[in-house]
């Protein structure tokens, strides 16, 4: 039996894939100033690297990859505010999801499941020496085994039971891989995929269904506005520099910037021309623009 998927759950796997593709890029664009002038940040980037020979490969250390670090003095608040905001919205999303869709389970770790944040209380009747006490390690069996499951405590001491002590036990969930597990998991709940053996995960509501797609759709917008790939037209400052004429940068959501020159079927520039036979550079072509556009600028600068 074949399942037909709704247009809302392509639409939303292809924003959440937009959102998890562009995801480095964003968390790039925290530590560099902002942006003003056309091309987009990315373009921008190889277009600065296109002349460089070293290239260093080596990760940075103490970087986690994909994932939000700590900016002190970041450089670029708008890219920071459009990454918390969409991390954060669809890490909630996917609480929601797992828990409407979701099979009981407690094996935390099944990779399939969406494991919720939690932060519930251990009961000790013994206090823990180095976490509520500075007395003589009287733990228990049971209160070693409980403290090394459950991993990081905060402690706090209760007022109901002042016989008993009292551990927070937290637990990030599935929140701790990052946003780019999260947009790869609420993207198999959207086409109601299943893992081989199993079918721990229920269809997904018409309700819930419209909150994942709306959700979805808002994260890549907001990520694409923060990067400048939303579709603006930029009227670039410097003419073509084989005819004079005005040269057009667009962007275009989820697809590659191109530049393209006004002047039409006139322009001797070699590159290759659009369905009306104007100029137009995109991609690795891009280079060969900026390095006559730099050449042009020297030349008048001389």
């Amino acid at each position: 039996m074949t399942t037909t998927v709704p247009p809302a759950a392509h639409r939303a796997a292809a924003d959440l894939t937009a959102v998890r593709e562009q995801w480095g890029d964003l968390l790039a664009a925290i530590g560099q100033p902002p942006v003003t002038v056309w091309p987009p940040r990315e373009t921008r980037a190889f277009l600065d690297r296109a002349d460089d020979e070293q290239h260093d490969d080596a990760p940075a250390p103490g970087r986690v990859p994909l994932t939000i670090r700590e900016h002190p003095a970041p450089l670029n608040v708008d890219a920071l505010d459009a990454a918390l905001a969409v991390e954060g919205d669809l890490f909630d999303l996917a609480d929601r999801v797992a828990a409407a869709v979701q099979a009981p389970g407690t094996d935390r770790t099944d990779p399939h499941r969406w494991h919720l944040p939690n932060a519930r209380d251990v009961l000790l009747d013994r206090p823990a020496r180095g976490i509520l006490t500075t007395g003589p390690d009287t733990r228990t069996t049971a209160d070693r085994a409980a403290q090394a499951k459950y991993g990081r405590r905060y402690p706090r001491r209760t007022t109901a039971r002042p016989s008993v002590d009292r551990l927070s036990v937290v637990s990030a969930g599935s929140r701790a891989y990052g946003l780019h597990w999260a947009a790869v998991w609420l993207e198999g709940r959207a086409l109601g995929e299943q893992p081989t053996g199993g079918a721990p995960f229920a269809p997904l509501s018409a309700r819930y269904l419209d909150d994942l797609a709306a959700v979805a759709g808002r994260a890549r917008r907001q990520v694409e506005r923060a990067l400048g790939r939303d579709g603006r037209t930029v009227a670039l400052a410097d003419p073509c520099p084989w005819c004079g004429g005005t040269l057009t940068g667009r962007t275009r959501a989820g697809g590659e910037p191109v530049v393209v020159c006004g002047t039409g079927p006139g322009c001797g520039a070699p590159a290759e021309a659009d369905d009306r036979d104007r100029r137009m550079w995109r991609g690795a072509g891009l280079v060969g623009l900026w390095s006559a556009l730099d050449a042009r600028r020297s030349a008048v600068g001389a």
